[in-house]
């Protein structure tokens, strides 16, 4: 186990998509997600937890920065969590110094005001997208840059790129961009490990079991390259051509500190953060 446990009230959460908890739940019955669910876990321990969730889809580290820090400070955490960078590797002009400053920027404002931020590494994409592979240079570029900043600034990084099960298919939903409920299930747990939550390990680290032969292999059983491309590349594609994003006219699902067992979102102290 890794750091030193410390005793939590409020915990916001910072990021875009996977931090708002696409891939877990959906908009109609509420989404989860691995911040919620982190979230589920340090409850158990500290009742009386409040947590925020500012994420927002679609959400680049810039805007991360703009949109999300201030409000973040203003509900003074002692614990946040800052996650973005994806959806900035996706674009064509991509520079990994301009992405990190911009998850800098957040690491020292939040940790000068005397939060404990956690981030993550991001998975090799090529392993999970195949026609992603001239991407993976990329993130190679922006986990070392993450892992630089958070080491100024004492941020707690879990490490998942460098451990096979993260590209297991049933990690990941059908577009392969976001995580299975399964999958925001090992992120909550690899958090929870680095920053020494009670009772976690890396457990989140272990193969998952062998699948039976009738079971589903994941996204790869239905969709091969171009059956992918066409139902999630290609839509994704045509939104960035007219400008738009799939989080255009959101807001944060949790703006404001409420305790974990309050709606919206599905978040219950009593359900299981693995």
């Amino acid at each position: 186990m890794t750091g030193t446990w410390i005793r939590y009230t409020r915990y916001v959460a910072l990021g875009d998509s996977q931090t708002e908890g696409l891939g877990d739940g959906d908009d109609d019955t509420g989404l989860r997600g691995w911040a919620d669910r982190l979230a589920e876990n340090l409850a158990h321990h500290h009742p009386g937890l409040r947590y925020a969730n500012l994420a927002v889809r679609g959400r680049r580290a810039r805007q991360v920065r703009a949109e999300q820090l201030a409000p973040a400070l203003a509900l003074r955490p002692d614990l946040a969590t800052v996650v973005a960078g994806v959806n900035d590797l996706l674009r064509p002009r991509f520079d990994a110094d301009e992405v990190a400053g911009h998850l800098e920027a957040a690491f020292a404002a939040l940790t000068a005001q005397g939060a404990r931020v956690a981030t993550v590494t991001f998975p090799d994409v090529a392993r999970l997208v195949p026609l992603a592979r001239p991407l993976a240079p990329r993130v190679l570029a922006l986990n070392s840059r993450i892992r630089e900043a958070a080491g100024r600034h004492g941020v707690v990084v879990a490490e998942t790129r460098g451990h096979d099960v993260v590209t297991d298919p049933r990690l990941w939903s059908p577009d392969r961009l976001h995580a299975s409920p399964l999958g925001h299930a090992r992120i909550a747990a690899a958090v929870a490990h680095a920053l020494g939550v009670p009772g976690s390990d890396d457990s989140w680290t272990h193969p998952l079991p062998a699948p039976s032969s009738s079971a589903p292999a994941g996204w790869r059983a239905g969709f091969g390259e171009l059956r992918w491309a066409a139902a999630f590349l290609g839509p994704w594609l045509g939104r960035r051509l007219r400008g738009r994003s799939s989080g255009d006219g959101r807001t944060a699902k949790r703006p404001g500190l409420l305790p974990v067992d309050d709606r919206p979102g599905r978040t219950s102290p009593s359900a299981s953060p693995v």
